[in-house]
């Protein structure tokens, strides 16, 4: 039977991995490695980077594959997406069938977390109750975005007795939510908390976090909107990417 390991090596930094991720790291015959193009390559090397600190053995192989593009959202940002999902999870039926042998574990690992905004634990579920291959597979949590953001910002999520609320940049677009007083931000390509500016917020944002590359920017938000806004456009374009986080928290809950 062949294994599948699901790995989360955390938010940037080889520090980030945990013990459990390492003990997973070191029963794997083979490392599937998604190649997402050039400007994405410094992904690639921490994964290579992590691969070769932790990993006792030189007995592994690294099979990378290129990542296939999203389409253009079009009417559907859920269709999308799905279909995003559906090249990806060709990518991994022949991954699995091509270059694992019977009786071999290979892994695919995930930045962060897999179980937080990520479709790696998706496509791997999908392909084993297809029933066309045989295989178990397991989950390792990591340290996400979302964790490491706020022990550099050394701000808890929560204010005591209240909810947090994790949502995307679409999502915060429609507005602060009313009945939370936290709300944590993955994926905003457009800057959405522009559209809730004129809320009493603080934001605690944070790019590449757990990298050499970190910045970290925290402050009223009407204060600081247009300096994240600035280092943000800049280190895109220096960098051809962008990977951040932030944490909006209402200026009376603060405890």
């Amino acid at each position: 039977m062949k294994r599948i390991l699901i790995i989360g090596i955390g938010a940037g930094n080889p520090d980030y991995v945990t013990m459990q991720a390492v003990k997973a790291l070191n029963q794997v015959d083979v490392f599937f490695v998604m190649d997402k193009g050039e400007a994405k390559a410094k992904l690639i090397e921490l994964r290579r980077e992590i691969i070769e600190r932790y990993v006792e053995n030189s007995d592994y192989r690294i099979v990378e594959a290129t990542s296939p593009e999203r389409r253009p959202d079009g009417d559907s940002y859920l269709g999308a997406v799905e279909q995003l999902n559906r090249d990806k999870q060709d990518i991994f039926e022949h991954l699995i069938a091509d270059a694992l042998a019977d009786g071999e574990c290979g892994a695919f690992l995930v930045w962060g977390d897999p179980s937080l905004y990520d479709s790696t634990m998706r496509i791997v579920a999908s392909i084993a109750q297809s029933g066309r291959h045989a295989f178990e597979y397991e989950v390792i949590p990591g340290i996400s975005s979302v964790q490491a953001l706020a022990a550099k910002h050394r701000i808890a999520l929560n204010a005591i007795g209240k909810s947090v609320t994790i949502t995307n940049g679409r999502g915060i677009a429609q507005g602060f939510p009313s009945n939370v007083d936290s709300v944590v931000v993955m994926l905003d390509a457009q800057n959405a908390f522009r559209h809730v500016i004129d809320e009493d917020v603080d934001i605690y944002w944070g790019a590449y976090v757990g990298t050499p590359d970190e910045i970290l920017v925290s402050g009223k938000l009407s204060d600081v909107a247009d300096e994240i806004e600035r280092v943000r456009a800049e280190a895109r374009d220096r960098e051809g990417w962008m990977m951040d986080t932030y944490l909006l928290k209402r200026r009376q809950s603060q405890s």
